[in-house]
């Protein structure tokens, strides 16, 4: 076995916790941007998304329903709750 340094680039999947929408205003006429501003791992990585108006709204329900929800660095996935295996989601 050879030993590997843990690093902050060697860590891939982190435990999201505190999130912030923020809104930037675009010319006059054009549609603003939405942010969402990702603190991971009690603030060890933060990641900044960029998100179009329906991102945000259904982002926003997703992070208010779920309690449990990490990010992918690598891959740049959001992934939201655990399920026990056998676990029904009735």
């Amino acid at each position: 076995m050879v030993n590997q340094p843990v690093t902050d680039n060697t860590i891939k999947v982190r435990q999201l916790s505190h999130y912030q929408f923020s809104y930037v205003v675009n010319e006059p006429g054009q549609p603003g941007t939405y942010t969402l501003q990702l603190v991971l791992d009690q603030g060890a990585w933060e990641e900044v998304l960029t998100v179009n108006t329906d991102d945000a709204d259904v982002l926003q329900d997703l992070l208010i329903a779920s309690k449990d929800v990490h990010y992918d660095v690598e891959r740049r996935v959001l992934i939201f709750g655990t399920t026990e295996v056998g676990t029904s989601h009735t």
